[in-house]
């Protein structure tokens, strides 16, 4: 085994420790996204309604994802930083810095985003509302292929009981099983 083969089966063996295993598949059948989804109407601040529970965010509540362009040796890429508060709205507070990039010919609704190294990860925007008045979207449904990750995230801390009604049914319609969720405190007003 070659030196660089062993390094990569090391990294590869100790990332499910890292992050430990995946939960339940939510959908067998995952679809692909519903619209096209326009970069610029994706930057800014989310909230996270709700999520199925990831062993990389274990306990964490008030949680937000910051979208931001940056520019990289000429190349377009999307900053991410992903926050919360580790057991509680007043746990230790928890930040991780990632970049994204789109994947080519998936319309904007289909990134790679990577938090560790050269590794990626899918992330697709599998719906989304429309852009509000400011041209920012209200907001989105978040999965990828293997069904076991689900995020809904919103621009408002506490979404309307009419935004909160439509995420669980379009979640539904998507496939996911509800009952899997985990809703996100958030802080109020």
């Amino acid at each position: 085994m070659t030196p660089r083969i062993a390094i990569a089966a090391a990294l590869a063996l100790s990332l499910p420790a890292c992050v430990g295993s995946p939960g339940p598949v939510g959908n067998v059948a995952v679809p692909e996204p519903a619209q096209p989804v326009a970069l610029e109407a994706y930057l800014g601040t989310w909230y996270e309604y709700g999520r199925y529970e990831a062993p990389f965010q274990r306990g964490c509540e008030g949680v937000t994802a910051e979208y931001s362009l940056r520019e990289t040796s000429g190349a377009s890429t999307i900053r991410v930083v992903n926050s919360c508060y580790q057991d509680g709205l007043d746990g230790e507070f928890r930040q991780s810095e990632g970049r994204a990039r789109v994947v080519d010919g998936s319309n904007g609704a289909k990134l790679e985003v990577s938090f560790f190294g050269p590794f990626f990860g899918d992330y697709w925007v599998l719906d989304r509302g429309e852009p509000d008045a400011s041209g920012q979207y209200s907001w989105s449904i978040v999965g990828e292929p293997s069904g076991r990750y689900l995020w809904m995230l919103t621009r408002e801390a506490q979404p309307d009981a009419a935004t909160r009604a439509l995420l669980e049914a379009r979640v539904r319609e998507l496939g996911y099983d509800w009952s899997l969720v985990r809703l996100t405190q958030q802080p109020e007003g």
